[in-house]
C-alpha cells in the first residue's frame, strides 16, 4: 500500500482529502464539469476535489480526455456546463492568465520553455505577476528597476537551485536533455507562486532513473512550497507511489477514484486500460 494511502478520508463529495486537509478550504473543487464540441461530448460528468496539499493522479486510456479536462481547470478551455472553483472561487468566464493569478499553475505534455532563452530568462517570466516594478522605472532603468531586477534574479535561482538547475542557470533552455527540460517547465510552474501545479506527463521521455528523482522531487515540492499538486501521468509506477488519490478517467467520464491500492485492483479500471475478456464479453 502506498505510505500516504493510508491518512486519506472519505468525504461527502465522494473524494479523498488528506487527513491534514479536511478542516481546510480545497484549492480546486470541481463540480460536474463537461464540454462539447460541436456534437461530440469531451467530458461529461468530471467531479473532484482537491485538498490543498494534495498529490493526486488522474490516469485513462490514451483519448480519455485527460489533457482537455486541465484546459478546462486552467481556462484554455470554457466548459459548456459545470463549475470549477478555485480557493474557492469561481472560474467561469476567466481568462487563463487570471486563473493563473488565481494560483493554479500548469506543465504541458509538449514542452513550451522559450527556447532561445536562457534557463534563468525561463523562470523569471512565470514571475512577471509578481516583480514590483513600473514602466517608467523598466523604461529608464530607474534604481526600482534594478532592485526589482535582483530580486527576480535570486528568487529564480534559489528555485532552480531546488530543483538541482542552478549550474545550467545561464544557458539556452532548448540546449538542456530532454529531462533538464522537463524539471525546468515545472520551476518555471513554482515561479507563479502557486497554490497547485498541474503536470501533464512529466515523466515522459524521462528514463528510470530521472523517472524516480522526479518522484522525490514531487514530493518535496508539495512538503516544501505546501501546494497541492495534480498530474497526468501513464507511467503507473510513478503514479501508484507518488498519488494519494487517483481518479481514472474513459471517454471523459470518471469511473473510479480511490487510493493507489483501491485503483489497482478495480475491475473497470483493469478492463478500460486492458480490455473486456471475451468469455465475459
Amino acid at each position: 500500500m502506498n505510505e500516504y494511502s493510508r491518512k486519506m478520508l472519505k468525504v461527502p463529495t465522494y473524494n479523498l482529502l488528506r487527513e491534514q486537509d479536511k478542516d481546510k478550504l480545497p484549492v480546486l473543487d470541481v463540480r460536474n464539469l463537461g464540454i462539447d464540441f460541436g456534437g461530440l461530448t469531451a467530458v461529461d460528468s468530471f467531479n473532484i476535489t482537491i485538498g490543498p496539499t494534495e498529490i493526486s493522479g488522474l490516469i485513462g486510456p490514451n483519448g480519455a480526455g485527460k489533457t482537455t479536462i486541465f484546459n478546462l481547470l486552467t481556462s484554455v478551455y470554457q466548459p459548456t456546463r459545470g463549475s470549477i472553483l478555485i480557493n474557492g472561487i469561481d472560474t467561469k468566464g476567466m481568462t487563463t492568465h487570471k486563473v493563473n493569478k488565481l494560483g493554479i499553475a500548469r506543465t504541458f505534455q509538449n514542452i513550451r520553455l522559450f527556447s532561445d532563452m536562457t534557463a534563468l530568462d525561463n523562470v523569471k517570466v512565470g514571475m512577471h505577476n509578481q516583480i514590483k516594478c513600473s514602466f517608467l522605472s523598466s523604461l529608464l532603468h530607474l534604481p526600482g528597476y534594478y532592485k526589482a531586477e535582483k530580486k527576480a534574479n535570486e528568487r529564480a535561482m534559489e528555485l532552480l537551485d531546488f530543483m538541482g538547475l542552478g549550474d545550467v542557470a545561464n544557458q539556452k533552455a532548448g540546449s538542456l536533455p530532454y529531462g533538464v527540460q522537463r524539471r525546468l517547465e515545472i520551476v518555471r510552474a513554482l515561479a507563479t507562486n502557486p497554490s497547485i501545479i498541474l503536470l501533464d506527463e512529466p515523466a515522459a521521455g524521462m528514463n528510470p532513473s530521472e523517472t524516480t528523482e522526479l518522484m522525490h522531487q514531487i514530493r518535496r515540492i508539495r512538503d516544501t512550497f505546501h501546494i497541492a499538486i495534480f498530474l497526468i501521468e501513464h507511467d503507473m509506477n510513478l503514479v501508484m507511489n507518488v498519488c494519494e488519490a487517483i481518479a481514472v478517467v474513459n471517454y471523459g467520464r470518471i469511473i473510479a477514484k480511490g487510493t493507489p491500492e483501491e485503483i489497482r485492483h478495480n475491475p473497470a479500471v483493469i478492463e478500460a486500460y486492458l480490455g473486456r475478456e471475451e468469455g465475459n464479453a
